[in-house]
């Protein structure tokens, strides 16, 4: 609360005080990693769900919904009302999947900016196809912020050699804070051709930038001010160039 009653402005982008809140957290508890057990439920339940509803996907299109349906998963949505969503046919309210496509051939190097634990499975289809017409690099955080994959995650899948290339952002706040970030993670992104972002952190953050046609988000809009700013209705799944 103090946090909040120190950092609170609407001139403030939300993820900066999420960064401040969570750092609060881990200090008051002594634990550089409260969700923990979290994440180790949804990298086992999401690996269940990937190999009970995913049927074969070897196109971009719907590789990019299979990536939009594993961000359904996360840590304050019940099990079972996300069990249900994923079972769903997934449909995109916003809908640029021709202008993904168009970049990837056009472009040289793609950053693939991952989010929660969960939903590395469901990001795996959509990266293989990715890498069939360019350079793509997995981006996870440095170490543990919410429920975010890091690379200890990536490597409890089982599957880390086929997420081919992996660095991090240098940093352990949700979404990304530019002064936070590595000087490495700063380099590859100003030099990204495309920037695909998961989620709805990266969302909150990036949104924040200037309008360049390099950013591309995908995600599900779980809570109702990014529905807003979306123009979408809660729980509409995105897959938006800006």
């Amino acid at each position: 609360m103090k946090v909040l009653d120190d950092s609170f402005s609407y001139n403030e982008v939300s993820i900066v005080i999420a960064t401040k809140i969570h750092d609060a957290i881990k200090k008051v508890t002594q634990n550089p990693d409260p969700y923990r057990g979290m994440k180790d439920m949804e990298i086992s339940s999401s690996k269940e769900l990937f190999n009970d509803i995913s049927p074969e996907h070897n196109d971009l299109r719907s590789c990019l919904r299979l990536a939009a349906l594993g961000n359904a998963i996360d840590f304050f949505r019940p099990p079972d009302v996300t069990r249900r969503d994923m079972r769903k046919k997934v449909i995109l309210t916003i809908d640029d999947s021709e202008h993904l496509e168009s970049k990837l051939k056009h472009a040289n190097k793609v950053l693939y900016l991952a989010d929660n634990a969960g939903e590395v499975f469901f990001d795996l289809p959509l990266l293989r196809q990715m890498r069939q017409y360019v350079h793509t690099i997995y981006v996870v955080k440095a170490s543990p912020v919410q429920n975010d994959v890091t690379l200890k995650e990536v490597r409890k899948t089982g599957r880390e050699k086929e997420f081919g290339e992996i660095i991090t952002t240098g940093t352990a706040t949700p979404g990304i804070v530019f002064p936070l970030a590595s000087e490495q993670f700063k380099q590859e992104f100003a030099a990204a051709d495309l920037i695909f972002a998961k989620g709805m952190g990266y969302y909150e953050s990036l949104s924040e930038l200037p309008s360049d046609g390099r950013i591309f988000y995908c995600l599900m809009a779980k809570c109702q001010p990014v529905a807003d700013s979306l123009h979408v209705p809660l729980n509409s799944y995105v897959a938006m160039l800006q």
